[in-house]
């Protein structure tokens, strides 16, 4: 049965979840738990609420599937949930300082495998990048990460996101231009030496290994994701 569920698209698994099929979901989200997860660690910077904010997402899509009109693919859907979720959390949180990203490992959250890496000869630099991206403001940064660093193109970022094509665009544009001046302290010295513009710098955390969330939840859900960021 398992076989034959990994066979199914993505919205046929999202209308057997809907008939009552209890496995559906759970393999749904293990075919992009990686992203999604991505997605909600560059968002928040800190692992605890990354999880927790992927927690509620997945819960709330579990929930919302039987609404789910397919105006969008579902992996868009569950991006744009996930999404939300994350947003949210950095709206209730704005007055706290950001925790910078822990080391890889097994949390007592659940939540195994290494944290989404830049390559090793570039990890000082690459840290900084990250904290530099939790300086942005909210929307500009989830428009930066989906775009620069997930690798999505600006009209699948803009369903995400829900907002025109060219709001992800402005977005991005102020956003790399907010890292420009947060990493110039990154620029060498020397007269012949380069470094790399924010969007390269940017797109060098694409994660190369993705934690992934072991425990796909299968109950009900509070909401279905939040109001869309405008």
């Amino acid at each position: 049965m398992t076989g034959r569920r990994a066979d199914l698209g993505d919205e046929e698994l999202l209308r057997a979840h809907v008939d009552g099929d209890p496995e559906a979901f759970a393999e749904l989200v293990r075919r992009h738990q990686d992203r999604l997860w991505a997605v909600a660690l560059r968002t928040l910077s800190d692992r605890e609420e990354a999880a927790d904010a992927l927690q509620d997402a997945l819960l709330s899509a579990h929930r919302a599937a039987a609404r789910f009109r397919g105006d969008a693919a579902v992996t868009t859907w569950l991006h744009r949930i996930v999404i939300n979720a994350c947003l949210d959390r950095v709206r209730r949180r704005k007055s706290h300082p950001t925790v910078p990203l822990p080391d890889g490992g097994r949390d007592d959250d659940g939540v195994r495998g290494t944290e989404p890496a830049a390559p090793p000869v570039d990890h000082d630099t690459a840290l900084v990048v990250r904290q530099a991206l939790a300086e942005l403001p909210a929307e500009q940064r989830a428009a930066l990460i989906l775009v620069d660093v997930q690798g999505y193109p600006v009209a699948d970022a803009a369903v995400m996101l829900g907002v025109a094509e060219g709001t992800v665009k402005s977005r991005c544009a102020r956003g790399r231009a907010r890292l420009a001046g947060l990493l110039g302290h990154l620029r060498p010295q020397r007269a012949n030496a380069q470094v790399a513009p924010p969007r390269a710098q940017v797109s060098s955390l694409t994660p190369r290994n993705p934690q992934r969330l072991d425990d796909v939840p299968s109950g009900s859900a509070r909401g279905d994701g939040g109001k869309e960021e405008r």
